[in-house]
């Protein structure tokens, strides 16, 4: 909660949060969001610019630009968020038992953890998506596949240095159990920092997703994400660059809100970067008459 309040704080990360929130909640409730069917095919209308009909105009098959772009998020975004989630659960039961207990069981699941952090990335990703086929499914069991490793081993991080602490030695001096007190003292402090190292992987998947998709390895035609949407304006990118504009601008978008939100959340949960800010801002305030000079002097 307090962490949440620090957040709310700071306009940067409100304005982000604020932004994701809007954004997930359009392509959730796309049907209804859409103006219209993002696949319906209106050859008279291929190119159209932008109009009260169509807002940003229509694609090489007449299709609406403005509902495709909606109806991408779902693929773009929600479903990246859905397989994030799963890496993370995965990442931070097997984090939190490896930090805890740690001893052999610590020892296996981190040797586990080695072999599969062992493999590029991006190669192990293709590889499973040669193997599987190509489609949005199969990258994102790619990606369940090979970042819950990394997810375990930074959680794991994190509960190491709680495991150790005098409450939760003292709890275990009371006779709790270990599930109590994991429940009650080691997950509490540990879920802001899995927030921001969730947070930071979502950018980093999104972008993914999306060049995967742009190559031809994601959502298929005829269904609407922001990566093909690419892929298909690049033959009329320097004839028609608005149709490229419109889902390069909405994946920037909301990249740049997902990192800003990390910086804050990383700057509410550490004492040290919060002072610091507040202390720069007041030194800001404090020293008018050097503005004043700066500006004479210009």
């Amino acid at each position: 909660m307090k962490l949440f309040k620090q957040l709310m704080a700071d306009r940067i990360g409100f304005t982000s949060l604020s932004f994701i929130t809007v954004v997930l909640a359009v392509g959730a409730c796309a049907p209804w969001a859409a103006p219209h069917d993002p696949n319906e095919v209106e050859l008279k209308l291929k190119f159209a610019g932008a109009s009260w009909t169509y807002w940003l105009g229509n694609d090489h098959l007449g299709r609406c630009v403005l509902s495709r772009l909606i109806y991408g998020i779902r693929p773009s975004v929600l479903w990246v968020l859905g397989a994030l989630l799963v890496c993370v659960f995965l990442g931070a039961v097997l984090g939190f038992v490896a930090g805890y207990f740690r001893g052999k069981i610590d020892s296996a699941i981190m040797r586990v953890c080695d072999v599969m952090l062992s493999f590029p990335g991006y190669v192990m990703t293709l590889a499973i998506v040669g193997v599987l086929g190509t489609g949005l499914d199969n990258i994102l069991i790619a990606f369940i596949a090979m970042k819950w490793a990394w997810f375990a081993r930074v959680i794991r991080a994190a509960v190491l240095q709680y495991s150790d602490a005098d409450y939760v030695r003292f709890a275990k001096t009371l006779g709790a159990g270990h599930l109590r007190i994991m429940a009650k003292h080691v997950v509490p402090v540990s879920l802001p920092e899995i927030a921001v190292i969730a947070s930071s992987a979502f950018g980093s998947m999104m972008l993914q997703v999306s060049g995967l998709s742009f190559l031809g390895l994601g959502i298929q035609a005829p269904y609407a994400e922001w990566g093909m949407m690419l892929n298909e304006a690049r033959s009329v990118m320097f004839v028609k660059p608005e149709l490229m504009m419109a889902p390069g601008l909405a994946i920037m978008l909301i990249v740049a809100a997902v990192n800003f939100l990390t910086d804050s959340l990383q700057t509410a949960l550490d004492p040290k970067l919060l002072t610091a800010g507040r202390g720069a801002r007041s030194r800001r305030g404090s020293l008018p008459g050097l503005k004043l000079q700066g500006r004479e002097t210009a």
